[in-house]
């Protein structure tokens, strides 16, 4: 077997035809061949290129609106045969089969054409491609003989290393291409049966397909430096997300660092931005700030007052664009902040926040919406030997839907703080319990093993500003003396989901302090 092996004849069939052109304007120039098909031809001899037709190698016409046009043994007998087997040779010789040495196909906009709102069914499975995946998958296979090209970024180096070697592909360069070419037929696969799978009634499929893109961006380390690390995006995702994320400042990110950045933004997403401007702090994925105002700066300012201890070197969320004044509050603080993330930056704020900090890195997200217009989607986590599958929490906090239990009724005022402290207690590791005064979360008990110490950690946090707060808890109180516990800071106003076989004893409590007590009814546990 040649490690080498001429290009004399190439196959194209492109849907993307970036680049394509050039590309095949430098193989016609060493002499090479072309066979295409459809469109691809139309534009190759449209652009001066001599092009030979499909349906003149395979003596049979395009058909089926063109379903039908290169599953034919001239094209994959020209693809699959072994060239240096005397059996292989006999059959081509027999059958009038010629080789074909290069096959350049990128596959139909499946997943561009499923992701187009109110996209009819017929209109997706149509672009269910058959014969590219099979041209594919054939000179993959072979790729001892046949070079595999199924992306314009591939163009540079196959027409490169073709001139390089008197027109000639090396096994490095078709084994590499081949590698390519299975994981692009793969990713194809994995659009269309996680597409199939959604039209099922139950969303989670068996087996479950999962298709992850790596992102062209270089982190620094993993959880700890000496872990390499990565980061894969969902190709069929529109919702604003971490991972989008556009950096404009600073030094490359870390794992961790897109961790909690993406447990900030999920915080500000609770928050419509056409209602109130919202900030969060976030440190070692749990809110040590959040809050909410009329304007940004003030949003901001009051979220890093939180707890400005524990925002030294975290992540800042902010719903809005941050404009010359939001910038200024941001650059007028003690502490160095490891991350920023905004919808955009005005150019003023964007040049006082790069002045501020080196290293800062500067994040653009993009829009932000309401809750209320965030997808539903099935999340994963990761277990030793698998994976965990459940419902993303995206349930809407409607104080409309709570049930009064105890104490005073709430005024708006009491039903705005509480909401919001069941808002941030959503996003802080359970057991988590969190104190919200006057629009800001003031304390906050994250990640206990028992709930009394989490109530003991929000009070201390807080400590003068517990005095008149709200509380909320993640999950149910299982006995009275963690709002007792709360109760002895001075917080008037606990929210819990209720639901304990002592929720008598916990009511008692607070109507013998006449401190009010609302129960939603839905638990929030964040592991």
């Amino acid at each position: 077997m040649s490690d080498r092996v001429v290009v004399r004849r190439a196959l194209i069939s492109v849907s993307d035809k970036t680049d394509l052109v050039p590309f095949a304007r430098r193989l016609a120039q060493m002499g090479v061949e072309i066979i295409s098909t459809g469109g691809t031809a139309k534009a190759l001899a449209e652009a001066g290129l001599k092009v030979i037709p499909i349906d003149q190698v395979t003596g049979f016409p395009e058909i089926m609106d063109g379903r039908v046009k290169t599953l034919h043994p001239k094209v994959h007998g020209g693809l699959l045969a072994v060239r240096d087997n005397p059996e292989h040779q006999a059959a081509m010789r027999q059958h009038g089969i010629e080789p074909i040495d290069l096959v350049c196909v990128n596959l139909y906009p499946f997943e561009k054409t499923a992701a187009k709102a109110g996209v009819a069914e017929e209109a997706v499975i149509e672009q269910i491609d058959i014969g590219g995946p099979s041209m594919v998958r054939s000179a993959a296979k072979n790729h001892a003989f046949v070079a595999v090209v199924t992306s314009p970024s591939q163009y540079d180096r196959v027409s490169g290393e073709l001139a390089e070697n008197s027109g000639a592909t090396s096994m490095e360069l078709r084994r590499w291409l081949a590698g390519a070419a299975f994981a692009h037929t793969a990713a194809y696969d994995t659009a269309i049966a996680s597409w199939m799978g959604a039209r099922r009634v139950s969303k989670f499929p068996d087996p479950l397909v999962l298709r992850l893109e790596r992102v062209p961006v270089e982190l620094r380390y993993g959880e700890n430096p000496h872990q390499a690390g990565a980061v894969y995006a969902d190709p069929s995702w529109s919702e604003t997300s971490i991972v989008g994320a556009k950096q404009l400042h600073g030094i490359p990110l870390s794992f961790c660092n897109l961790y909690d950045a993406d447990g900030a933004l999920e915080l500000v997403k609770e928050i419509d931005p056409a209602q109130y401007a919202a900030a969060a702090v976030i440190k070692h994925a749990n809110p040590c700030g959040f809050a909410v105002a009329g304007d940004l700066p003030t949003a901001f300012a009051k979220a890093y007052e939180g707890d400005p201890l524990a925002a030294f070197g975290g992540i800042i969320a902010l719903n809005r664009t941050v404009d010359r004044a939001t910038a200024e509050r941001i650059t007028a603080v003690k502490h160095k902040l490891d991350v920023i993330l905004a919808p955009a930056y005005e150019a003023e704020a964007l040049n006082l926040l790069r002045e501020r900090w080196k290293n800062t890195r500067l994040l653009e997200v993009g829009p932000i919406a309401g809750a209320t217009t965030r997808a539903e989607r099935v999340v994963y986590k990761q277990i030793t030997g698998g994976m965990l599958a459940q419902d993303r929490d995206v349930a809407v906090m409607d104080p409309g839907q709570w049930k009064h239990v105890a104490g005073p009724a709430p005024t708006p005022a009491d039903l705005l703080d509480m909401k919001l402290a069941m808002t941030a207690v959503k996003h802080i590791k359970s057991n988590a319990v969190c104190l919200v005064k006057d629009g800001m979360l003031v304390g906050a008990g994250a990640g206990q093993m028992d709930r009394l110490a989490s109530c003991r950690l929000a009070v201390e946090k807080a400590g003068e500003r517990a005095e008149g707060s709200a509380a909320a808890s993640d999950a149910f109180f299982p006995f009275r003396d963690g709002p007792d516990i709360l109760i002895e800071a001075g917080i008037k106003r606990i929210v819990q989901p209720g639901g304990s076989v002592k929720d008598e004893d916990t009511i008692a409590a607070c109507r013998e302090a006449g401190v009010t007590m609302v129960f939603t009814g839905m638990r929030h546990f964040r592991h």
